[in-house]
């Protein structure tokens, strides 16, 4: 009877199996400079410029800018190093990779009739648009107390356990771990599956255990100061197919039209190792490990125009749609504790698979401005506004959706980003620099902080052939929260990322 019971009431909870919070919805709207060494040497500051394989997958009008035929592809290696403060802790932790970031062809046709139009090309590119190879840790003593164990993994389970019933996260009779936990969470979903792991592993008591219908739970826990050793370990990345159709109007004007495919692959692991040796606590230890797994496929156009006024002066134009994307979850989660009741394991060794859901991103818009002095140079400048409040999670009738869509609205802010690159040639040899700021996406500006880049390269051109060498580096300070409730206590990362691009790009 207890089962034919959760099975009809999850039926009717459909939201209470969504995980998803604004750290996904946010992790997949934002784009990263990618692409060919020549573009990020100027901070991809190129929406007025075309003639570049990213600049096109940046505006696609520039993809009638090219003379000729054009194939360019791009190996990026990356180093991510993160300096983390928690209370009185401090860690360091480097990681590398090399892969391909960018490859495209475009193929330029000119008109040999006497019609305005000029030239027409047809372009396919893929750009990474953002790696999300990301490890830090946080370690310390967490002197947060405020009496009611708020600075301890119990209060992540005590807040999802507040309000339900005893009989909604505990075992069956016979019932293994395992089996409860996916029964709980094919049923009742993930905040019960969050209260079934406090509970049974002792870090929560009930304030009457003999009552199926309590709702009512106390913290295992003394208050005091707890010791924390957190991981967070993530890789994967967003890339970006295009394909482009771009045409040249008289002299002067170049129009543009990208139909996008988008690609997430996203991993990640958390664990947290919390000790404490406050006088009264039942549970002395606790390791507690998640696991995420995020697949998606999006869609997305991009409108763009580059105006030339007289031999020098160039504008730029670009509206980047929402990307509508479909996403799929998969989760796992292990937690032990040690104490007064012995070593507990709960391993229950089950994927949780989440049904796919909608997320919409916010548009860009992008103005443009770039000065060419004649065949020797260039200055370009790009400003980017893009609004994060806007970012949505659908259907937007789903209750818990709406909840989350509410504090997007209420937490996330209009972002602005300013680009500026220049280039400069003598002979063969191009000398290439880049700068650029982006505004963070919270209203706080401390959650995600504010990105600062710079750049500089080199580029040689063989006549049909040219090869593209550049160094980029960012930093930014994010205050990541270690859980999205309970351990609300945040870390302070300063995240520095430095890159070295290498493109050969050849004239077909």
């Amino acid at each position: 009877m207890k089962k034919l019971t959760l099975f009809c009431l999850g039926l009717l909870s459909f939201s209470l199996m969504q995980a998803q919070d604004i750290n996904d919805a946010l992790r997949y709207s934002q784009n990263a400079i990618e692409g060919t060494a020549r573009y990020r040497a100027l901070g991809g500051a190129f929406g007025a410029l075309g003639g570049d394989l990213s600049a096109l997958s940046s505006n696609p009008a520039g993809g009638a800018v090219f003379t000729q035929s054009n194939a360019t592809f791009t190996l990026a290696i990356n180093d991510a190093t993160n300096d983390t403060n928690y209370f009185n802790g401090f860690g360091s932790i480097s990681t590398n990779q090399t892969d391909l970031s960018q490859g495209g062809v475009v193929f330029v046709f000119k008109s040999n009739t006497n019609s305005p139009w000029q030239k027409f090309a047809v372009g396919v590119t893929y750009d990474r648009t953002n790696n999300f190879n990301n490890t830090w840790n946080a370690s310390g003593t967490n002197t947060n107390d405020d009496g009611q164990f708020s600075n301890s993994i119990t209060s992540y389970f005590y807040d999802y356990a507040d309000g339900l019933r005893l009989d909604e996260i505990s075992t069956l009779p016979g019932e293994t771990y395992s089996d409860a936990y996916k029964a709980i969470g094919d049923f009742y979903g993930f905040a019960n599956q969050q209260a079934f792991l406090g509970f049974e592993s002792y870090l929560l008591e009930p304030e009457d255990i003999n009552n199926d219908a309590n709702t009512v739970y106390y913290g295992n826990v003394a208050p005091g100061n707890f010791t924390h050793d957190y991981t967070y370990a993530a890789t994967g990345y967003n890339g970006k197919a295009s394909f482009n159709l771009s045409t040249q109007y008289q002299d002067n004007l170049y129009l543009g039209l990208n139909l996008n495919t988008h690609f997430i692959n996203y991993n990640r692991s958390t664990i947290l190792y919390e000790d404490n040796n406050n006088p009264g606590s039942v549970v002395n230890y606790a390791e507690f490990n998640n696991t995420l797994s995020t697949t998606g496929s999006g869609f997305s156009f991009q409108l763009g125009g580059i105006l030339k006024l007289g031999d020098s002066w160039r504008l730029g134009a670009v509206y980047d749609s929402p990307i509508w994307y479909n996403i799929d979850d998969e989760t796992t989660q292990y937690l032990a504790t040690d104490g007064a009741n012995g070593f507990i394991e709960i391993n229950p060794q089950v994927v949780n698979v989440y049904p796919t859901y909608k997320l919409q991103t916010p548009s860009q818009f992008t103005g443009s401005v770039a000065y060419v002095f004649g065949q020797e140079g260039l200055i370009s400048f790009d400003y980017a506004v893009k609004d994060y409040s806007k970012t949505k999670f659908k259907p937007e009738s789903d209750a818990f959706f709406s909840a989350q869509n509410n504090a997007m609205a209420n937490v996330l802010d209009v972002s602005q980003t300013y680009r500026l690159g220049g280039e400069y040639k003598i002979d063969q040899f191009s000398l290439r620099g880049g700068y650029r700021f982006e505004e963070s996406p919270y209203k706080n500006g401390v959650t995600i902080g504010d990105l600062t880049g710079y750049s500089f390269g080199i580029g040689y051109n063989f006549g049909n052939t040219r090869l593209d060498l550049t160094y980029d580096k960012w930093d930014r300070t994010d205050n990541p929260s270690l859980y999205n409730v309970g351990l609300v206590d945040t870390a302070s990362v300063k995240r520095s990322n430095s890159n070295i691009i290498i493109s050969l790009n050849l004239n077909i």
